[in-house]
């Protein structure tokens, strides 16, 4: 059986990696992304979702620091801070819903400045 540690290791992983079919496993169609810029429901839109994420986070000088991983039963919390060429994300939160072997629910806030 999968744990929420297992999952949110593996999601973790495939970003950092910028793994788009990897991270793909750890949805579903019906899982939901709730954040700032909108909601993404279901596989398709959250495809969309992570390929804007990578065409940010893979270009050279991008740095990603966790500050926080904080894992309850079936919910994960994560907090970090990144800066890319584009923007600075001073603060950036998501929390994840994670009732079995994937992500049914996630959310997503920051405060990100763009770059003059």
């Amino acid at each position: 059986m999968t744990t929420t540690d297992d999952v949110l290791d593996h999601h973790l992983t495939a970003f950092g990696e910028q793994d788009l079919e990897e991270i793909m496993v750890d949805y579903t169609d019906e899982s939901v992304i709730v954040t700032n810029m909108g909601t993404f429901r279901g596989l398709e839109e959250i495809e969309g979702l992570f390929e804007n994420l990578f065409a940010e986070f893979s270009q050279e000088g991008t740095t990603i620091d966790m500050q926080q991983e904080t894992v309850e039963d079936e919910f994960a919390y994560i907090v970090w801070v990144a800066e890319s060429p584009e923007n600075v994300y001073e603060f950036a939160t998501d929390t994840f819903y994670v009732p079995e072997e994937t992500i049914l629910f996630q959310t997503f806030a920051g405060h990100i400045s763009p770059k003059d």
